[in-house]
């Protein structure tokens, strides 16, 4: 197996269907209805904000894949737009969902070489990197989201 289905596996699994780590987002967000993905502890992002988080850079990174601009901002990687309905809630799991798969097929398709071509600007390193750094932002998002869905549960409001 080559480095690009590694890493593309490992997004993957993160995302949609692992259980390296016991867990996915797809697991953790398939049972969550739109009142809970939208409900707030405390300061924390919601559970549709952290998906829709996690989206923006997928969607994002996905446009450089398939020869778009990079267009994203950290400014705006959580401004959502309102979920006010199962509706709203399915569209955005539904897109996280299509694009993670894109974004995999994509990464597996890469060669070597292009892993180590400079991602849209050297500033940002290769793509390998950027890459890798996807997995990671992810799985750091999905910790919290099992937190956030615990701890959501134990109130007795879902």
């Amino acid at each position: 197996m080559n480095v690009s289905s590694q890493i593309a596996n490992q997004f993957r699994e993160v995302l949609l269907n692992g259980t390296w780590i016991s867990t996915n987002y797809k697991a953790q967000i398939a049972d969550v209805d739109w009142k809970m993905a939208t409900a707030k502890v405390g300061s924390l992002n919601s559970i549709a904000a952290l998906t829709f988080h996690i989206n923006y850079y997928v969607a994002g990174v996905l446009k450089v894949f398939e020869g778009g601009t990079l267009d994203i901002s950290d400014k705006y990687s959580f401004d959502a737009p309102p979920i006010e309905s199962q509706a709203d809630w399915d569209e955005l799991k539904n897109k996280f969902y299509n694009d993670a798969e894109k974004f995999g097929n994509l990464v597996e398709q890469m060669s070597d070489e292009k892993l180590q071509e400079a991602f849209v600007d050297e500033k940002y390193g290769n793509y390998f990197r950027n890459i890798i750094g996807m997995n990671e932002h992810s799985y750091y998002h999905l910790g919290q989201i099992v937190l956030i869905k615990k701890m959501l549960k134990e109130s007795g409001e879902f």
